[in-house]
């Protein structure tokens, strides 16, 4: 998709079409950001024929992500749009501005079955573009008032703004949530997350939802092999997670496609040179870590979830919402989950 697809007609040939407009704001929180404000023709998309996501419909307000994690798998969505897959996916924020009355719109469309809606599965719909944007208020109530089931993955706080809403909708459909931890070390996070809120703020966020009655799993992505692996470190993520009162918590092993790989390999080749070896040799086959690994750090996981009073998945979205991160993860091999 090039941005002369993401106007209203789509009839302009030019990289920056007629129906984008590009703000930049110079307030301390969107400093260095540049906005290109968009009106989608569709936001109900369908998620490819190949996948195997036990869902088949995704709603996307954001493309690019201010989050910055380096790893982010979404990198390579950029390129679709001649834009590069590093600084410019983190601060080059494509923003959907119709996408709350365009949602309206569809879900009343008499094609429209009703079908469980994803959020999260690309960019995170909660990212600081929301905080000016607000275009998430507008997509709940809109799923709230058609009771259309639906789940939302995300690393951000700001979704607790929204939490009547959820509230709301949960009483009418099926609502899930889940927030993405994947360690709780504050050095690894300030380096490799730089845009996201503190690892013990996503869990607070994770023990408010649940408290609320909105059932919020925690995915425990990425593990990063030879930084956040250890025993030590995987237990002590562990712990904290079960203290937050997650409904299950599910760990993935990083990944690294396309877009992704380059940028944090330069990333690891400047803050950890030593482990730039290691990490072409494990990921020498592709963009998965070797099945052997995968299975191990599951199977530590979940004895410790075992150790520490965390419960299997119920059934209903929250599992659902787990089972389709995995899914979008890993094409073979040990269940994992993705980290969005």
């Amino acid at each position: 998709m090039r941005w002369d697809n993401l106007g209203l007609n789509g009839s302009t040939p030019a990289l920056f079409g007629s129906e984008v407009v590009s703000r930049t704001f110079d307030t301390p929180e969107f400093r260095g950001i540049t906005f290109h404000e968009i009106r989608a023709r569709t936001i109900i998309n369908r998620v490819p024929g190949a996948s195997r996501m036990p869902f088949e419909w995704t709603v996307n307000p954001y493309r690019g992500c201010s989050h910055a994690c380096v790893y982010c798998f979404a990198r390579n969505t950029h390129s679709y749009l001649d834009l590069d897959t590093g600084h410019d996916f983190d601060s080059q924020i494509v923003v959907k501005v119709n996408a709350p009355e365009l949602l309206r719109r569809e879900l009343a469309a008499p094609r429209w079955r009703g079908e469980h809606i994803a959020m999260g599965t690309n960019v995170d719909c909660y990212q600081r573009a929301e905080g000016r944007y607000r275009l998430m208020p507008g997509i709940i109530s809109a799923l709230r008032d058609r009771a259309n089931p639906f789940s939302i993955l995300t690393k951000g706080s700001l979704i607790l703004r929204d939490l009547e809403l959820l509230g709301q909708a949960a009483r009418v459909t099926e609502v899930a949530t889940a927030v993405s931890v994947g360690f709780t070390d504050r050095q690894l996070w300030r380096d490799v997350e730089p845009g996201t809120p503190a690892p013990d703020k996503r869990l607070e966020v994770c023990r408010t939802l649940n408290e609320h009655g909105i059932p919020c799993a925690v995915l425990m992505a990425p593990v990063l092999p030879f930084l956040s692996d250890s025993p030590d470190r995987l237990r002590e993520t562990v712990r904290a997670i079960a203290a937050a009162g997650a409904t299950s918590v599910t760990p993935l092993v990083l990944h690294l496609r396309p877009g992704a790989r380059e940028w944090y390999m330069a990333w690891l080749a400047e803050r950890h040179p030593h482990l730039v070896r290691r990490y072409t040799t494990m990921y020498a086959e592709g963009a998965y870590a070797p099945k052997w690994y995968q299975r191990r750090i599951t199977r530590q996981v979940q004895e410790l979830a075992d150790e520490f009073g965390i419960g299997p998945s119920r059934a209903g979205a929250a599992r659902r919402l787990q089972s389709a991160a995995a899914e979008a993860a890993v094409p073979a091999g040990p269940t994992q989950l993705t980290l969005l």
